[in-house]
């Protein structure tokens, strides 16, 4: 069986930015195996696998070693897909995956992707969290599958170089923050997710839909801007709604071909 594969960064003018994201258009769904099989073998931080439904596509995301009920930048990797690729003519798509339905649309030269919003909450931290880290946050928070640390300043997340195996035995992934003023946006962030099979992780939309909420708060604006300041680096433009935030950001094409499986 030979299948499409495209690689595109997403949240990255040019490539070798961004995150690479791999997506691959079915024309129904494969075995769970041989989906993970697949992701193991592109070892990149995410596959996507779309399938047509009544005119629009259900999704779902793997890393290589697990399957996730939501990822952004593969979301909007897919759309890149669907509107340039697949049917260039649409101005918008809609995919129905785990976390529910999420469009991504045209916006200019960019993609504008709605995902859920999720306000994270002050939590506890896990014993092992700040010596795995390195330094103590200022604010710990949490959603049910993601802790967020908060520092003071930039350089503390530039810095950091946090032990991926002790942060690999929390039950959920990490997401540092800080202002971001030093690097001339609202705010900066990197996220780790080692147990996920993702050690960094280089732009993250999902860790963005609980960023956006935490950072519009605390700047009292609802637009913002932010920097994921990994090794790749990624731009995302930011606006929290009452139920969802919109991510917007550039995508480079990288890769077009095909796979057999």
């Amino acid at each position: 069986m030979k299948i499409p594969i495209y690689q595109v960064d997403a949240f990255s003018k040019t490539v070798f930015g961004g995150n690479p994201a791999a997506v691959c258009p079915l024309d129904s769904w494969l075995y769970d195996a041989t989906l993970q099989h697949i992701a193991a073998e592109n070892n990149l931080s995410e596959t996507a696998f779309l399938v047509p439904r009544a005119g629009e596509y259900e999704i779902r995301w793997f890393t290589p070693v697990v399957e996730v009920p939501l990822c952004g930048h593969a979301t909007l990797a897919s759309g890149w897909v669907v509107l340039n690729a697949l049917d260039p003519k649409r101005p918008a798509v809609r995919f129905f995956g785990k976390s529910g339905e999420l469009v991504v649309a045209r916006d200019g030269d960019k993609l504008a992707m709605k995902l859920p919003r999720y306000d994270p909450l002050p939590a506890i931290a896990p014993a092992s969290l700040v010596p795995a880290l390195g330094e103590k946050p200022r604010e710990i928070l949490a959603t049910e599958h993601k802790l967020l640390c908060v520092y003071d300043g930039a350089e503390s997340i530039v810095d950091m170089r946090p032990d991926m195996t002790a942060l690999a035995r929390l039950d959920r992934s990490v997401c540092v923050t800080a202002p971001g003023g030093a690097f001339g946006c609202d705010f900066v962030s990197r996220f780790f997710a080692p147990a996920s099979g993702i050690p960094e992780d280089p732009v993250t939309g999902s860790a963005h839909c609980l960023l956006t909420p935490y950072w519009a708060k605390q700047l009292k604006r609802d637009s913002l801007f932010a920097k994921q300041i990994s090794k790749r680096g990624g731009e995302i433009w930011c606006l929290l709604g009452d139920r969802d935030v919109t991510l917007t950001g550039h995508v480079a094409p990288y890769l077009v071909g095909e796979i057999e499986v």
